[in-house]
Formats: structure tokens, sequence, C-alpha cells
């Protein structure tokens, strides 16, 4: 299966290429900013295509992250994924930014729970938490980082995602310590495509997770939806 995967959820602008067949990224691109998503994307796909010697119609999916995140950063990149897929005649997937983060741990299979964490500014931030194997503990979800640090109920932990510090840094003193701080400004596009890939089209659309509703939300979004299964092979 050949995969097209795009993440414009955060501080990055990603595409990526992934033959699930082989196992490896065709082509992939990654660009730190914080804003200007809308300018980069589409020349960053065209060089990621023309890396990957391919044309559009060879795809089997397209894959963009969901969120959270910035709201107009998905967009751009929730349209580019569909306005791809109905050219291409191929489905788009999403996938989200929080599973996203956590996927390369569970993949690791092991025993401490993953909390990952975005900045959602306030004094709040966007999480989940999963087992080592990737069974939900808790769904996604915005609260207050002294509510989300109550999930250091669950042991020790491995934190990801933009607020991965934030969280070590306010770890409650009473509780085990986290075994790992890894806090990436953007999950890594290889693991969006991987995703991807195992996404369900019929469950999986590629439409915004928004967890706290936007200054302007379109009524045609969901406020919310189940949260996603990690099953990373």
């Amino acid at each position: 299966m050949l995969i097209l995967a795009i993440d414009t959820a955060l501080d990055a602008c990603a595409a990526a290429v992934l033959d699930t067949g082989t196992g490896k990224p065709i082509a992939q691109v990654t660009q730190p900013m914080k804003r200007g998503h809308a300018e980069a994307l589409m020349p960053l796909i065209a060089a990621v295509m023309k890396e990957a010697a391919l044309p559009f119609a060879a795809l089997d999916r397209i894959a963009a992250t969901t969120g959270p995140g910035s709201f107009t950063g998905l967009r751009v990149g929730l349209s580019a994924a569909r306005g791809i897929a109905l050219a291409a005649g191929k489905p788009a997937v999403g996938v989200t930014t929080l599973s996203a983060y956590a996927a390369p741990l569970v993949s690791e299979d092991g025993s401490h729970p993953i909390i990952s964490a975005i900045d959602a500014r306030h004094d709040q931030v966007y999480f989940q938490v999963v087992g080592g194997d990737g069974s939900s503990l808790i769904e996604p979800r915005v609260a207050t980082i002294s509510e989300a640090l109550q999930a250091s109920q669950f042991g020790a932990p491995c934190l990801v995602g933009n607020a991965a510090q934030i969280l070590a840094d306010r770890w409650p003193g009473d509780a085990p310590p986290p075994v790992r701080v890894d806090a990436q400004p953007a999950p890594d596009i290889g693991w969006v495509a991987w995703l991807g890939a195992a996404a369900d089209p019929a469950t999986a659309p590629a439409r915004p997770l928004y967890l706290r509703a936007p200054d302007a939300k379109p009524a045609s979004d969901p406020p919310h939806r189940p949260a996603q299964t990690i099953a990373v092979s």
C-alpha cells in the first residue's frame, strides 16, 4: 500500500510517502514552522511526490492529522488531503495527533503507560493516556494541567508531545516519576503514515477532531469522536 501522509496540526509542515510493502518511507520532508503552513504545504507535497517518483493516481490512500492542534493548520492539511483524494479517486483518512505521538512508544511494546499531551494554553492541555500495548486508559480530552496530572495513578509514564515537559515540570512529588519525557514539537510524519495505513476509512474520516470548540466552527464538523485505537504491527 502506498500512503501519502500530511501533517500541519502543530509546529511543523510535513509530508511523506510510505510503502507498506517495503516497510519504509520512499520520501519524506518535515519543515519546522509555527505559521505559514498554507503557503508551504503544496510545494512540500509536490517535492515529496517528485522524490517518490509517483503520480497521485498511484497512491492507495491519503492520511492527514486531524488534531488536536491549530485550527488554521488543521484546515490546511485536511483540505489538501481531501482535495488530493477526490482528484485521485482514493480514500482519505484521519489520524489524531495524540495517537501519532504515542505510536512509536506503543511500537516498543513497553510496560509503562503513555501520556500524549499537547499545549492547549490557559493552563490546559489536550491529552490521552494509553497502556504500553496501546489500549485506551483515558480518551482524548481537554483538561487543566492539574486534572491531567491525575493520570499519575497509572504509574510511571512515558510523556510525549509538545506539552510533555510542562507535565514533567509539575509532576506530583508523591507519584512515580516519568521514565521518559519526549517534548516533540510535532509527531513523526512516518508514524502518521503508518497509522493512516492501519485506519479504516469508514471510521477514521479526514475531519478535524475538536476537543474544544474553535472561535468559528462549521456546523458540519462534529465536536469530537471516539478515541482512535493505536495498533502498531
